[in-house]
């Protein structure tokens, strides 16, 4: 009989054992299931578009081609220390691939680099942050300054002179894509009109509105012939400050085709702004991601190299932009369903949309 109990007693331990052997198992498999995690952390909700637009076009796409990965998602509100946590956050947690847009490109270097120090791969997404990232997903900025400059000029026409004053409103210094933006639009603009007043606006449109306000005091409020504003948000700002001087009539360009972008486009109070379409991108950093997590190549995605500002090559993925004018709306932001003739043309709008062939 004791010889019967202590048998039962080792396969009741053996099938405790084996239960703990299943439980650990789970544990694994949830272990198996955080590492398809891939991470989002994107810089601000101030910008339109990341909310919008880039965070449920990428998600989808990750969804279509892995459809058992998860995507974290984070945003760091404009605060790079919080961006930092964020990241570190995520690698704690499992999470194999981190695609960011850098609120401040220098500043996740250290970041970076630890994640990567533990095996996870960095996509840097529409900003080219320092450190070994894997691989970079945006747009040519450098051109979209060209084209935001360009429209500037074609916006003055004859009144493009060597004289005349034209005020620069930039992006943020910490941000690589507004130095690219800044050499684009300089390319377009110099010798060909004057840049009397230039400062950056760090992509905020009460800082931009400031700037502005300065402007106009230095130099005379009927002693601007146009505003170069590297992004729809800050031309808001700037269409506010121009519009209580009583400033009516010049060129003022922008970026992101923003919907309220659009609409200025559409009275007049913005003369242009720059597309670059959220789907492509947002698609371009899925596979990449993908890619990168399930092991697979991705020199056919990457196929430009890029030198970050800590001097690492990075490979890229460069789209290309479009400007929009008054002229594009409906073969541009109309045509791709970025947005619908409704949402544009509102109450406010209505008569300009009418004259603007859009209603």
């Amino acid at each position: 009989m004791r010889r019967v109990v202590i048998g039962a007693t080792a396969v009741s331990m053996a099938l405790s054992i084996a239960a703990c052997g299943k439980a650990g198992d789970d544990d694994s498999d949830s272990s198996s299931s955080e590492s398809k995690s891939i991470g989002l952390l994107l810089p601000d909700s101030v910008t339109a578009r990341y909310e919008k637009f880039d965070k449920p076009l990428f998600e989808a796409k990750v969804k279509e081609l892995c459809s058992d990965c998860d995507v974290q998602y984070a945003n760091a509100a404009a605060d790079p220390a919080k961006q930092a946590q964020q990241m570190s956050s995520m690698v704690t947690k499992g999470v194999k691939v981190i695609v960011v847009s850098a609120q401040d490109s220098a500043a996740i270097k250290s970041s970076i680099k630890s994640a990567v120090d533990k095996g996870v791969k960095v996509v840097a997404y529409d900003r080219l942050a320092q450190g070994p990232v894997s691989a970079y997903v945006s747009f040519d900025n450098v051109k979209v300054g060209e084209l935001q400059g360009q429209a500037l000029l074609d916006a003055l026409g004859s009144k493009a002179t060597p004289t005349a004053n034209v005020v620069m409103i930039n992006g943020d210094d910490a941000d690589p894509n507004a130095g690219q933006f800044k050499e684009g639009a300089h390319k377009a603009l110099d010798g060909k009109v004057k840049i009397a007043y230039e400062q950056s606006g760090l992509w905020k449109d009460t800082v931009a509105a400031q700037k502005m306000s300065a402007a106009i005091t230095q130099l005379g409020a009927k002693k601007i012939a146009g505003v170069y504003a590297a992004n729809d948000g800050m031309a808001g700002g700037i269409a506010n400050t121009l519009k209580g001087a009583k400033i009516s009539g010049i060129p003022l360009t922008g970026q992101d085709a923003e919907l309220a972008g659009i609409q200025r486009i559409v009275a007049g109070t913005q003369s242009s702004t720059v597309y670059k379409a959220f789907k492509p991108e947002a698609d371009a950093a899925a596979q990449l991601a993908v890619n990168l997590l399930e092991g697979k190549d991705i020199k056919s995605l990457a196929t430009t190299e890029l030198t970050s500002g800590s001097g690492d090559k990075v490979p890229s993925q460069l789209l290309t932009p479009v400007s929009v004018t008054k002229a594009n709306i409906k073969d541009t932001v109309i045509a791709d369903k970025l947005y619908t003739v409704e949402e544009i043309c509102t109450a406010e709008f209505a008569a300009a949309c009418k004259a603007a062939g859009l209603q």
